[in-house]
């Protein structure tokens, strides 16, 4: 059975982002031996991070139910609802790890 590009870009959508959740759920016991300052700073972030995490699932379930003919506006909006996560998590990691 051939796997379509649509099923593969899902395939792969859904594998970064269950990375990305591993990472926001590291990010987020870092934040709770850090500091009271710190945690109160990473806990704003983090809640920005989680946001991104909860669009890009709405973006990826939308692919689901969408057509063919929405196939490349979805694939566009997922593309930039993942760089903005993948930036913002790695924003997160290297603020943590100063």
């Amino acid at each position: 059975m051939r796997v379509s590009t649509r099923d593969a870009y899902k395939q792969k959508v859904e594998a970064e982002l269950d990375l990305a959740q591993a990472q926001l759920d590291q990010l987020k016991a870092q934040a709770k031996i850090s500091s009271a300052d710190a945690a109160i700073e990473y806990s704003s972030e983090i809640d920005d991070l989680e946001k991104n995490v909860s669009n890009t699932k709405v973006k990826l379930n939308d692919l689901s139910a969408g057509d063919e003919t929405a196939w490349n506006d979805f694939k566009e909006g997922a593309d930039h609802a993942w760089s903005a996560l993948k930036t913002s998590v790695g924003n997160a990691a290297a603020r943590l790890k100063k």
